[in-house]
């Protein structure tokens, strides 16, 4: 753990990743004095020592936003984070709120641990790393709850299909604790057809689960034009009931702007609207 970000100097550092065969590096951002950690030479993660409540990727400071906007503030939080990346989440939400108690899982053994050397948590972060597949790993997980579940993990029509679709989003809303959320980030090409297939398949799942349906949280220009980019869809009771317009009120004023935040009835307008 670490106590005084200014009296730790990270160092770049890099290694092999045995299960995806990938290349991770760790090293100091180009354009601020955060860190980025790289994965096959893409930048995949953003980290603030300074001010880990700094979050740079749009999609993430979405997904915080509905974390702020789900709970009293500081209220501590049971999360499962489906995906490592550099932690940022995890930090964000030990600083916000503190005594959080938090799970990862990630494919690859070795990512944790050079995450968590290179670039420590804030003190008294309770994180349990768990080293598997996503859905393998959530099945042994049985009769736990979370407040929110962040699915985080690049999927595609090719790429871990078995972490998409009504079948999986019904699963893990089934590890959602009274007045929880689901949030996935989805990436997408231009024309935004696997957003529109996974936005049906969370409005599936979530029918099944008794819930109105998937929320939609994204640059507004991005759904408008239907270019290329991330979105998060959401569901759960959190988003539900009595307060929807406010929960929407306070999401788009959140932004990053230009947002877009989209209710259950808005979110399958947009994937009819895709096709």
């Amino acid at each position: 753990m670490m106590a005084d970000p200014d009296a730790f100097h990270p160092t770049p550092r890099s290694l092999h990743l045995s299960v995806s065969g990938e290349q991770a590096r760790i090293r100091p951002d180009e354009h601020d004095e955060g860190w980025v950690l790289e994965i096959s030479g893409a930048v995949q993660s953003h980290v603030d020592l300074h001010d880990p409540t700094r979050i740079r990727y749009e999609y993430l400071r979405r997904v915080a936003n509905v974390l702020d906007a789900g709970w009293p503030s500081h209220r501590p939080l049971r999360i499962l984070h489906l995906g490592a990346g550099a932690l940022t989440l995890p930090r964000y939400v030990q600083l916000t709120r503190p005594s959080s108690v938090q799970t990862v899982v990630d494919l690859n053994r070795e990512l944790p641990t050079l995450v968590c050397s290179a670039l420590p948590l804030p003190e008294g972060t309770d994180l349990t790393v768990i080293i598997g597949d996503a859905r393998a790993e959530l099945a042994r997980l049985e009769g736990q709850e979370f407040d929110a579940v962040v699915l985080d993990i690049y999927t595609s029509v090719d790429a871990a299909a078995h972490l998409t679709g009504s079948e999986f989003y019904g699963e893990l809303l089934g590890h959602l604790a009274e007045s929880g959320v689901l949030l996935v980030n989805i990436g997408d090409d231009t024309g935004l057809r696997f957003l529109a297939r996974q936005a049906r398949a969370l409005e599936s799942a979530a029918a099944g689960a008794g819930l109105t349906g998937a929320w939609t949280l994204a640059d507004a220009t991005m759904l408008d034009r239907l270019q290329a980019g991330n979105a998060v869809l959401a569901a759960g009771s959190a988003l539900d009931g009595q307060d929807q317009a406010g929960h929407h009120t306070r999401l788009l004023a959140a932004g990053p702007h230009p947002a877009a935040v989209l209710a259950p009835e808005q979110t399958a307008a947009l994937a009819a609207r895709i096709g």
